[in-house]
């Protein structure tokens, strides 16, 4: 990662352009070619320094809505089991996290109520695993920046 890799991040972070040809327009921003911003991003990406790029939508003004899961998954079976959570792309992420309650797989699923309980209801048929489903009763709103530059 060079000097011109943290100010894309900057950027990135800031404000992303909303219009035909927003890499384009990144790329202007920063003196740089359109192209060399995608593969830029595409690296930052396949490293692991960027997850996504995209919009964090109201999911409730959308008629959705979305829940924390968590699953007791024994430690050898953790890989397998992510990759089952993983099929479904109303989940946003997963991650392990060992814990007291024996709960370790943590994941996020949203759309609407039928299809997120069909979700966890084949979670569960795959998986055989206890659940542990948490809605959301109030939503928090905070603004995440990281000094980049």
């Amino acid at each position: 990662m060079d000097e011109i890799d943290l100010k894309l991040l900057a950027a990135v972070q800031e404000g992303f352009p909303i219009s035909p040809r927003p890499f384009r327009d990144l790329g202007r921003a920063l003196g740089l070619e359109e192209d060399e911003v995608i593969s830029r991003l595409a690296m930052l990406q396949k490293e692991g320094l960027v997850r996504r790029i995209g919009p964090i939508l109201d999911l409730r003004r959308m008629g959705k809505s979305g829940i924390l899961a968590a699953l007791a998954v024994p430690l050898d079976r953790a890989d397998g089991v992510a990759e089952v959570v993983s099929l479904y792309p109303e989940v946003s992420h997963n991650y392990l996290r060992p814990n007291d309650s024996g709960y370790n797989l943590w994941f996020t699923v949203s759309g609407t109520e039928e299809r997120i309980q069909d979700i966890l209801q084949e979670i569960r048929a795959k998986t055989g695993l206890k659940m542990l489903v948490l809605p959301t009763l109030k939503i928090f709103k905070i603004g995440v920046k990281f000094d980049i530059v």
